[in-house]
């Protein structure tokens, strides 16, 4: 009789073990998408409007650093190409003067040609006015020539000019710090009239709207889930304290890995687990880091 109850015993304690197995398919810890904003020009931290808590939305300027060297060179080359304009030749002016000689050498060109053909003059006259013609005609194309490769060379250097001054106002943009998407600031790393230089972190910024639970399972259980299938997630307050979330699979790891220490499975002796992301739509209880589980 005794060894009946004792049987029967060991049957429940299973039994009650193997319902409280079932309670969670997984477990594991919240995660966020998390962002890092960084320098992009280095600088004097002018304003910094961001604090450890805060909601930024995307494209909010939340700083800036010091533009003053910038906008110096801006004026500097601005002034440049204000000089170059001046120094571009004025074409028509400068051959004026060349034209009219050809204009009267061809007229004289003209002249001798209807004497000489009349017998009124010696063809030599002819030869020599065209001639003239033929030297002026050169020389006018040598301005020309000129002229226009000094005009083009000086259009030439106004254009890079231009390209300078488009970089100076890209990077005086980019002074402007701005957050790429929105988020809660979680992390600080500098303060205002502090110096950065290009390339140190400001702040990280995480999506706490949307969040993660990353669950592991073993082979056996992975078989039978599939990304978008839904999943509730408990998130583990501690002492038996519990919120419950519709989840949705977001994401399954291609590869195994070895149990994490903090993480349990349903079977105790897998050493080797797949990690699966179970994303949910967080009401502001659900916290990074925290731990959780999962029912499929």
């Amino acid at each position: 009789m005794k060894k009946m109850l004792t049987a029967a015993g060991i049957v429940l304690l299973i039994t009650a073990c193997h319902d409280k197995e079932q309670e969670y398919d997984a477990t594991g810890t919240f995660e966020a998408t998390e962002t890092t904003i960084s320098a992009q020009q280095s600088g004097t931290l002018l304003t910094w409007n961001a604090n450890e808590g805060d909601t930024l939305q995307a494209g909010q300027e939340i700083g800036l650093v010091d533009t003053t060297q910038l906008w110096l060179k801006i004026l500097a080359l601005e002034a440049s190409k204000e000089v170059f304009q001046s120094q571009k030749p004025d074409m028509q002016k400068q051959i004026a003067a060349t034209r009219q000689q050809l204009a009267k050498a061809q007229t004289e060109q003209r002249r001798y040609k209807e004497l000489v053909a009349d017998g009124a003059a010696p063809s030599k006259m002819l030869d020599d006015a065209t001639a003239q013609v033929q030297v002026l005609q050169r020389t006018l194309d040598a301005q020309v020539s000129s002229l226009t490769t000094t005009t083009e060379s000086l259009s030439r250097q106004m254009n890079a000019t231009d390209v300078q001054i488009r970089q100076l106002a890209d990077q005086i943009s980019k002074c402007h710090v701005v957050a790429p998407c929105g988020g809660t600031v979680i992390e600080k790393y500098a303060e205002r009239g502090e110096f950065v230089p290009v390339g140190k972190p400001l702040l990280k910024v995480a999506d706490t709207e949307t969040m993660f639970i990353r669950a592991y399972v073993t082979s056996r259980r992975l078989q039978s889930i599939r990304v978008g299938q839904k999943a509730k997630v408990f998130a583990d307050y501690g002492d038996g304290q519990k919120k419950e979330y519709e989840g949705t699979v977001s994401w399954i790891s291609s590869r195994s890995e070895f149990t994490p220490k903090t993480i349990l499975t349903d079977d105790e002796r897998a050493d080797l687990v797949y990690a699966v992301k179970v994303a949910i739509k967080n009401d502001g209880f659900a916290k990074i880091g925290m731990y959780g589980e999962v029912k499929f």
